[in-house]
């Protein structure tokens, strides 16, 4: 048999359910820890950062009307799909955070399993979070937990599966829709779970994946008027707090940069859901 030649990938943006090009036309080199190329990773610019906040928009009001229930249908589709691409997630956290086969795939099955996880709690956050509340009169009052919008996120740097799962589930789980921007280094594995979420029965726009860098891309998503929240886990320093300044001119809510990465592999709790959930209270009069 000839030797065959290499099958070099150029990988796409993710937007709106679809994979197009960069509009800026820019790639880039994603390498192993040796420094052996990988495939080429779409560099975003600006106008796909506006185009993945209007997916995102358009997306959320069909996402948000789903029932708990059906979101948490969805999102464990989604673990299916990565449990039977496992093998391709290891063999991508391997080549791109140095790991053995074995830690590797240790790596993405905690990451099925975070996946999981938070669909189980889609339809139990209103019990946990929500309640009705005693008042002085003929009233019923109920307080109900409702997602606040669009949630741009920043995935973690260095962990590029389970950190990027930890915080792009949980704004999915809320009924939020979300723009993330992959891990520069380490993007394969967001851009495969790209492709696990084009193929699961998530809508287009629902989530959107740029690939590039996050430190040219941030700040103009912490500046978007149409952006509701924003995730800083991928961000550090005088940077993440050049990015909490910008959010603050639109009131975005806020999820604030660790001092370093976290242990992705802790619990995680409630605590990348509630910032993206608003209260309402409803009053009803009580019938006689």
């Amino acid at each position: 048999m000839p030797e065959r030649l290499e099958v070099r990938k150029t990988y796409k943006l993710y937007l709106g359910g679809k994979f197009p090009r960069s509009e800026s036309g820019r790639t880039y080199e994603v390498t192993d820890g040796r420094g052996r190329f990988l495939a080429n990773a779409a560099w975003a610019s600006r106008k796909d950062a506006r185009d993945a906040v209007v997916a995102a928009r358009g997306a959320f009001a069909g996402w948000s009307a789903a029932t708990a229930y059906n979101r948490g249908q969805v999102l464990y589709r989604v673990a299916e799909v990565m449990e039977g691409r496992a093998a391709q997630f290891a063999e991508e956290v391997a080549a791109g955070e140095g790991l053995s086969a074995a830690k590797a795939r240790a790596a993405v099955d905690a990451a099925v399993d975070r996946w999981v996880w938070y669909a189980g709690w889609t339809d139990k956050l209103a019990s946990v979070l929500g309640g009705t509340n005693p008042v002085a009169g003929p009233f019923f009052d109920f307080s109900v937990p409702e997602p606040s919008g669009v949630v741009a996120v920043l995935a973690p740097q260095r962990s590029s599966l389970l950190g990027l799962v930890s915080v792009l589930a949980p704004v999915l789980a809320t009924g939020c829709t979300a723009v993330v921007v992959s891990s520069h280094d380490r993007p394969l594995p967001a851009i495969t779970l790209s492709e696990v979420l084009a193929t699961s029965d998530v809508p287009g726009g629902v989530a959107n994946l740029l690939t590039g860098d996050a430190g040219e891309i941030g700040p103009w998503l912490a500046e978007h008027d149409d952006v509701d929240g924003i995730d800083l886990a991928g961000s550090t320093g005088t940077a993440a707090m050049e990015l909490e300044r910008s959010a603050a001119g639109s009131l975005k809510r806020v999820l604030r940069a660790p001092s370093e990465e976290p242990d992705w592999t802790a619990d995680p709790g409630l605590s990348r859901m509630t910032p993206f959930l608003e209260t309402k209270t409803v009053w009803h009069p009580i019938g006689v």
